[in-house]
């Protein structure tokens, strides 16, 4: 078994072994800056992806917060994701679903396994603590000129960037493509517990008694943001052992930006962990298949353990 924990801002890194368990201990309270555990919920449910904004650069405080805080990400695989400030203007960088954006953010991970995950947990950080900064955030994985961003990012051979955001201030009004963009992938509606949620098995959906006490819980990770809004994560409740699933989709995969689902499934358990740490249990991720029956196209990611 291979057991690897975190200090407050401790980055240890460790090589996956499949067939085993690898174990992490998720402290990071301490590089939250200002925002309280009890306003996580809100926080979640409130942001929004913001693709219109008011043409104004980051304040300057608000800049250095944001960079700041890149340098204390961690995430509990121990991989890193490095962050790259990119200026709209200097490099020449847009996408067609933008508009008034002055600054991006992208991240960049070494190819290896469990890369994907990791950088949406690790992103996720990013975009939570814009969004209580008051700063717009928007996943990017395809609507731009990947090689440009690439170019800026300085992309190394044997790295990946699955994704950018714009970071700005929100316009006060929604373009009228925005709107448009939002009802087509139904941006403000989520699949039910029952779809996402499972006791012990694939086939029984969670109780409603669970639902109840974990009630918080499970609405973080509801409404944890997805590429289109698919939601790919699936979660089977074993004990004190939470399983993540991949609940794959075609086109959703590639070598330059590895599987864009498994990126999702990285942001629900950003959200279920925050959530655990909120509860104040004693968490843990373990990586180790408990060989439940799952259907074809769905994959086993990693296991959120409570500790008594």
């Amino acid at each position: 078994m291979i057991v690897v924990r975190c200090g407050i801002i401790l980055t240890i890194s460790f090589m996956i072994v499949y067939n085993q368990i690898s174990v992490v201990k998720c402290y990071d309270h301490d590089t939250r800056e200002g925002i309280l555990m009890s306003e996580l919920l809100e926080i979640i449910k409130g942001r929004k992806s913001v693709r219109t904004f008011d043409g104004r650069q980051l304040t300057e405080e608000d800049r250095e917060k944001l960079e700041r805080y890149t340098e204390t990400i961690t995430n509990p695989f121990g991989i890193p994701v490095q962050f790259v400030f990119l200026d709209a203007e200097e490099y020449r960088l847009s996408s067609p679903v933008i508009s008034g954006e002055k600054l991006y953010v992208a991240g960049k991970v070494e190819k290896k396994p469990y890369a994907d995950v990791a950088f949406g947990y690790s992103f996720e950080k990013l975009v939570l603590y814009a969004w209580a900064l008051g700063v717009g955030t928007t996943w990017i994985g395809g609507t731009m000129k990947r090689e440009q961003f690439e170019e800026a990012a300085k992309l190394a051979e044997g790295e990946m960037m699955p994704c950018v955001s714009p970071l700005g201030y929100p316009a006060n009004k929604r373009s009228f493509r925005e709107t448009m963009m939002r009802k087509g992938v139904g941006a403000d509606t989520r699949m039910p517990a029952d779809k996402l949620f499972f006791s012990g098995s694939w086939d029984e959906p969670v109780t409603a008694a669970m639902q109840e006490k974990n009630r918080e819980l499970i609405e973080m990770v509801r409404w944890a943001p997805s590429a289109v809004n698919r939601q790919p994560w699936r979660i089977i409740a074993d004990g004190n052992r939470y399983h993540f699933y991949e609940k794959q989709d075609k086109g959703y995969m590639s070598d330059k930006t590895g599987d864009l689902q498994k990126v999702d499934v990285g942001i629900a358990l950003c959200h279920f962990m925050a959530g655990l740490e909120e509860k104040g249990e004693n968490e843990e991720i373990e990586i180790n298949n408990p060989g439940i029956t799952v259907p074809a196209g769905v994959e086993y990611i990693a296991t959120a353990v409570v500790r008594c």
